[in-house]
Parts: C-alpha cells; sequence; structure tokens
C-alpha cells in the first residue's frame, strides 16, 4: 500500500470527522402567513398554540399569523396572493368561492359545529328551536341572508318576527320575549356579565345546521404546486388545536393577549370550556379520523340545505370548493385524552 493512497484515506477519515463533530446547520423553515377573520380569541387558539410551542416549527414551517378585524380583508389578501392560508367563516363561503370563480380551496374544517346559537331568557324555559317562533328575533343581515333562510326553509319560520342585531345585547336584556343571535363560545358569557343572568342556548348545529366552520383555505395554485407545504401547515394546526384543548394552552393565550389586548384570562377559559362542551372542535367524524376532517357526504347534505333555502345556485360544483386530500388521517388523535 503507497503512501499517497494511505494519505489520501487519513485525509478522508480526517474530514468525516470533523464533519461529525460541526454542528448541525439549523433547518431551513418554509415561511407560511395565515390571516384570520376576527381579532386574536381563543377560537383561533390551535393556530396561535402551533406558534407559540414551536409545532409549526418542527413541521419545517415559520408561520406568521396575521390577525382580522372589523376593518381588515384578510381573505381578499389571500386570493391577491398577499397570504397564504386563510380561516374561512363557514362552508358558505367556500360555496360561494366556486359561485364567483374565486380559485380557493378549503383544505380543512376545524370546527366539525358552526358555533352560531340563539340566546334566550331562562323564564321562558326554550328547549326546543321550533320554541323560538314566536319571540323576537335579533339578526344580523348577514345572518339573515345565510342561517336564516335555512331555518325559514326547514322550520317554517318567518322574518316578520326579526329585528336587526347590530352585536349590542342590550335590547336582548331588556325583552323577554326576545331571543339573540350569537357564538356560543363569547355572547352567553358577555350577557351573563352584563346582565347577571344565565341565558339559556339552543346551537343551530345541534337541529340540523352542519355547516362547517373555521375552514382552512388557501389558493389552487398552492394546493397544485405544493401539496407538501399544506400537508404541513393543516398537520401541524391539527397538533396546535389538540394541545390548545386538551394540553398546556399557556402559551397559546399569552400570544392571543398579546396580541389582542382586551381579551381576559376568564373569556379564554369559558370559550375553550364551550367548545369542548359542545364538540365544536372535537365530535364526530373527527373522533375517528382527527380535528379538521371534512366528508363528502357532509358536504353534500349541506350543499342541499343551502339551495332548497335559496342561498346558493343549484348549478354550481360545490365538489369544488373543497378537498380531502390533506385531512382524514387520523393526525393527533392520540394526544386526546382516553378519558
Amino acid at each position: 500500500m503507497n503512501r499517497a493512497f494511505l494519505l489520501q484515506t487519513l485525509t478522508a477519515g480526517l474530514l468525516a470527522l470533523a464533519a461529525g463533530l460541526m454542528p448541525v446547520r439549523a433547518q431551513t423553515l418554509d415561511k407560511v402567513s395565515f390571516g384570520t377573520n376576527w381579532v386574536a380569541e381563543a377560537e383561533h387558539g390551535g393556530f396561535f398554540q402551533a406558534v407559540a410551542d414551536g409545532t409549526y416549527n418542527k413541521y419545517g414551517l415559520d408561520v406568521t399569523i396575521v390577525p382580522g378585524g372589523p376593518n381588515t380583508n384578510n381573505r381578499i389578501l389571500l386570493t391577491a396572493g398577499k397570504l397564504d392560508f386563510f380561516m374561512s367563516a363557514n362552508t358558505l363561503q367556500s360555496f360561494d368561492a366556486v359561485a364567483n370563480n374565486v380559485p380557493l380551496i378549503a383544505v380543512a374544517a376545524i370546527f366539525q359545529k358552526d358555533p352560531q346559537v340563539f340566546l334566550t331568557h331562562p323564564e321562558t324555559r326554550i328547549a326546543k328551536l321550533e320554541d323560538l317562533k314566536p319571540l323576537t328575533l335579533l339578526v344580523s343581515k348577514e345572518g339573515v341572508a345565510s342561517y336564516f333562510q335555512w331555518l325559514k326553509s326547514e322550520y317554517g319560520f318567518s322574518e316578520s318576527k326579526v329585528k336587526p342585531y347590530t352585536f349590542n345585547p342590550q335590547p336582548f336584556i331588556v325583552n323577554k320575549q326576545s331571543a339573540m343571535q350569537g357564538y356560543v363560545t363569547s355572547e352567553p358569557y358577555a350577557v351573563e356579565k352584563a346582565a347577571g343572568f344565565k341565558p339559556g342556548v339552543i346551537l343551530l348545529a345541534d337541529h340540523g345546521f352542519n355547516a362547517y366552520s373555521t375552514l382552512i383555505e388557501t389558493r389552487r395554485e398552492i394546493v397544485d404546486k405544493k401539496p407538501d407545504l399544506v400537508q404541513r401547515f393543516v398537520d401541524a394546526s391539527v397538533i396546535g388545536w389538540y394541545n390548545y384543548l386538551y394540553g398546556d394552552n399557556s402559551a397559546g393565550n399569552a400570544m392571543i393577549k398579546k396580541m389582542n389586548p382586551e381579551m381576559t384570562d376568564d373569556l379564554l377559559t369559558y370559550s375553550v370550556t364551550k367548545m369542548k362542551e359542545y364538540g365544536i372542535v372535537d365530535s364526530g367524524d373527527t373522533l375517528r379520523d382527527g380535528i379538521g376532517a371534512m366528508t363528502d357526504a357532509r358536504m353534500a347534505s349541506f350543499f342541499d340545505k343551502m339551495v332548497r333555502a335559496g342561498v346558493v345556485r343549484s348549478d354550481i360544483d360545490y365538489r369544488q370548493a373543497y378537498t380531502l386530500r390533506f385531512v382524514n388521517k387520523g393526525v393527533g388523535v392520540d394526544l386526546r385524552p382516553k378519558n
């Protein structure tokens, strides 16, 4: 064996050893921007948790959450290419994108139940949806155009009983023969704090209004060109939601309060409790398929209801509104408490 060969072998070995002793280069993270549809709150908690506890980083993502608000339209920013993902309010927005040829698509449904409720006075003893018919119903303009049309077609409600809801609970508080729209995670808390009584709650999702809510939406080009990025964002978001609901969510809540200084610990705790109590995030199909689950049957059912109610056109191909490619894989189900 000649000296040149020995020297070459020794040099290669030393280089390999040196490489092994060098610190591992930091992983390059893909930068992702995610827009919510309102100011930071518990209803967005899993996304903030995934940022705060490093879950997104573990999936190779550097995620920036861009909060929405009354004067912010993050969905337009998604369409314009300024954001990568958006937190869509409900399935109706996904159908609307198809109807208007907007190239957006839903890739996961974080809320299995739309949190839309009617609040009632406890003395009226409202027990079921039909009991609301004689009451004055405080409904927003958006509500009249969407879920109230379903109430008319499915349950025979009348718009003659509707008065405008201006996101002020006072008219409801003073009129015991009224019912007010709200979200199960927030308005009952606000009424109890303001009026000193615990309102009755009728969750529309438990009476057949089977829209998905808080969907993750993105542009079709991202699904086509970066499916791995989409999958990692969906999976990490799902893990974030399991950790937020069932684990130590202090990091996520701290981030929410930093971005929304008006948020309180009491309301955060209340909202998380109600999301769990009513199965807003984790119920039905998610018990098997994981948070974020969607099904063709559920989409078809809701589409048919909205067509009957005159909310969406019957000639649109609603199947273009979503894809099941990134969900129903059981991601994170092991994080759910066994009891």
